[in-house]
């Protein structure tokens, strides 16, 4: 186990002294709360307690936030349901929620740098991944700034004369957001920016992990002129987690539920909200293949596997885990990605050029060391890489290659979350569907081919629910970002990102003759 040791830290505008009674150096970046945020209140939990926010780079503590639990949740539930139904936000035109949007928009833009070195700090993402983070998580607040006033009714043809009927949509209510470390800002923005788009309120509970950027997003909703309640954070440790979602889940005045994370956690929450039948989007784990035919361009192919699977230092949901590459082109792909890796520079990312972070706790360092030790156990052999790099820092693994892949190891069947390329050889077109779609999993596919009937074929048989075809790159604001099978339920961002915070009414108008 490791030891948290408490150290003095600074990283860009802000600086932190990390004593047992941590303080906020007066050069602090104002966007740095350190209380959550409810009814339009920064305030501490009802009983005080407060937890570390960790520097995964070195294992510094950097801030304490709040230890909320149920009781605090319960309140901002209560202030989100209060402010629902107040005529200042339930008569909001769309045009009104839009304006503001856009001015919370014009702020995230405004305070770029910052909340991408708040987002650095505590999740050892690279500041160029940071900073791209924050220029997409912002898009959809700029989007759905726009789809507020598209959330349109329809006018049916009547099948009888004397009648008119008409649907309308209109907001569900309370919808509360479960979001990830992995993407602190952009999982909130994307769910919030559609919630409140279409005139919901919100309780947000980030990341035990990543409390600081959510809080500071919060901050910029503030002076963006957003009613009081209409949006909520509540920060908490793993100690209270499980009662949060539960209360979110179960709660008659929480409308519905999106969230972000595993597929395990992603069960339980849609079986407690099952009790209500309440609304629900889920966005889970992925297993996604990168398939490489040998009519690939190899240099394009190699290119998209260094974007997918080392963003984030893997642990992304849409990273590529399962390398398929055909036999014929497999030493060339080989050859190439493994001079890319060697070339990664790794270390703390609040240095400009690194590109490898740490991964963002211990049982992730520990998940995947097992995994590639498992691997290994079983006839697997590591090519490059395999070890974890202390003396780096003690949340560092070093980018990995492993072949000999077979069916009864973890790296086979799982979603490893880290910066480990598993390579599988292939025969043929089918060899490499059957692999790949032996998953229950079903979130994101690449593959890369140059024959277009190919392409054709495979788009239409890989079972997932998004594909980057010659691209490793695939989200973007613009498009339904959602997976199929266990990967989850609904659609995020593009203009379906709407549709899980509205519903349907139907209008029938009679005797009009």
């Amino acid at each position: 186990m490791f030891s948290l040791t408490r150290k003095s830290i600074k990283i860009g505008l802000i600086k932190f002294n990390s004593t047992s009674n941590i303080q906020v150096s007066r050069m602090l970046s104002s966007l740095v709360k350190t209380l959550g945020f409810v009814d339009g209140k920064w305030t501490n939990s009802c009983d005080g307690k407060k937890f570390d926010v960790i520097n995964p780079a070195n294992m510094n503590v950097i801030a304490q936030v709040p230890d909320m639990n149920k009781e605090d949740c319960q309140r901002a539930i209560d202030a989100a349901n209060d402010a629902f139904y107040s005529k200042e936000w339930h008569n909001s035109t769309a045009k009104e929620r839009s304006n503001l949007l856009k001015k919370w928009f014009n702020l995230l833009e405004q305070h770029k740098q910052e909340i991408a070195e708040i987002m650095t700090a505590e999740s050892g993402k690279p500041i160029g991944e940071s900073l791209g983070e924050v220029g997409y998580g912002n898009s959809f607040i700029e989007w759905f700034a726009e789809e507020a006033r598209r959330i349109y009714g329809e006018i049916v043809p009547s099948p009888v004369a004397s009648r008119q009927i008409m649907m309308t949509r209109h907001p569900i209510g309370v919808a509360g957001l479960i979001t990830p470390w992995n993407f602190p800002h952009a999982m909130i923005t994307r769910k919030a920016g559609a919630a409140l788009a279409a005139g919901c309120t919100v309780v947000l509970k980030p990341a035990e992990d990543t409390p600081l950027t959510a809080l500071a997003i919060c901050k910029l909703a503030e002076e963006a002129g957003f009613p009081p309640g209409v949006i909520n954070c509540i920060t908490s440790s793993r100690i209270h987690a499980a009662e949060i979602g539960e209360l979110l889940c179960k709660s008659p005045k929480v409308a519905g539920i999106s969230f972000t994370g595993s597929t395990q956690v992603g069960k339980l929450l849609y079986r407690q909200c099952s009790e209500g039948i309440k609304r629900i989007g889920l966005e889970l784990g992925g297993n996604a293949p990168f398939i490489v035919f040998k009519s690939a361009n190899i240099d394009h192919a190699v290119q998209g596997a260094m974007t997918s699977k080392f963003r984030n230092c893997g642990q992304t949901c849409v990273s590529a885990n399962r390398f398929l590459i055909q036999e014929e082109v497999f030493d060339e792909f080989t050859g190439k990605l493994t001079e890319q890796i060697k070339a990664l520079k790794i270390g703390d990312g609040s240095n400009a050029d690194v590109k490898i972070g740490p991964l963002i706790n211990e049982a992730q360092l520990h998940k995947v060391q097992a995994m590639v030790s498992d691997a290994t156990c079983n006839g697997a052999k590591i090519i490059h890489g395999g070890r974890h790099l202390s003396d780096i820092g003690p949340l560092f693994f070093e980018p990995t290659i492993v072949t000999d892949i077979k069916t009864n190891m973890n790296l086979y069947n799982d979603e490893v979350f880290g910066p480990v390329v598993s390579l599988i050889k292939f025969k043929t077109e089918d060899e490499a569907l059957k692999i790949a779609n032996s998953t229950q999993r079903g979130l994101a596919g690449y593959f890369f081919s140059q024959d277009i009937s190919q392409i054709f074929r495979i788009n239409k048989d890989l079972e997932v629910g998004m594909i980057g075809i010659n691209e490793g790159l695939i989200s973007t604001t613009e498009a339904a970002f959602g997976g199929i099978k266990e990967s989850g339920l609904g659609r995020e961002g593009s203009k379906h990102g709407i549709d899980d915070y509205v519903y349907i009414k139907y209008l029938c108008y009679g005797n009009l003759n």
